[in-house]
């Protein structure tokens, strides 16, 4: 008997307490629906939001992030089953991938050079850091706590992807109030949260998903 057999025995052997699919659709809705409470309680929504809506960089922004959690749920809604193939949706990470550089190097050819480096830098990169993990993190522990009723056959990746989704959701969120509207600093600072959230989650991953 193989390592993959061991695991899909074991998995369905192991009591049932809550259906991975329920639990999961349970974090995601709570998590989201937190993440955008604590965003509206706080510092709201952008206040032009309507105007700024009519923009091809705001539009960019928004759908760009909105993209990246759905694929990120879409793999996390996988990675909790052992056997399940996960190799095309980690392929499906290249849309949001491949929009975000033709977003950059549209903004490059439209910008003069000189104004490449507070396009990225912008107003608000410091607070970007901060809060996009901040919105992420009841995704994050929600989704932990329905991949614990799943077995995931690598609890690091399994962990990783939580965080993925997670950062992916928090930076969606926040998309709704951010100021800083140009691909590159979409590229540059949303990116580093996402990516902070990522590392966050192999590494608790690693101790609280094995099982």
């Amino acid at each position: 008997m193989n390592t993959d057999d061991l695991i899909s025995l074991l998995a369905q052997d192991a009591p049932v307490r809550v259906r991975l699919g329920r639990a999961l659709m349970a974090a995601l809705v709570i998590g989201a629906s937190v993440s955008a409470i604590v965003l509206v309680s706080t510092v709201g929504i952008r206040a032009n939001m309507v105007e700024a809506l009519q923009t091809s960089r705001v539009d960019f922004k928004i759908a760009l992030t909105l993209i990246f959690a759905i694929v990120g749920c879409n793999l996390v809604f996988r990675i909790g089953r052992p056997g399940v193939a996960i190799k095309p949706h980690v392929l499906a990470f290249f849309l949001p991938l491949v929009l975000l550089l033709a977003g950059i190097l549209a903004e490059l050819f439209v910008l003069p050079a000189d104004a490449w480096k507070a396009s990225m830098i912008g107003r608000y990169s410091n607070f970007c850091l901060v809060f996009i993990p901040l919105l992420s993190l009841t995704p994050f522990m929600a989704f932990f706590w329905a991949l614990k009723h799943g077995a995931p056959e690598n609890p690091g990746l399994a962990g990783a992807v939580a965080g993925l989704a997670a950062g992916g959701i928090g930076a969606a969120i926040y998309a709704w109030h951010c100021p800083d509207d140009s691909p590159l600093f979409v590229g540059s600072w949303y990116m580093i949260a996402i990516a902070i959230m990522t590392s966050l989650g192999y590494v608790s991953g690693r101790r609280w998903l094995r099982w």
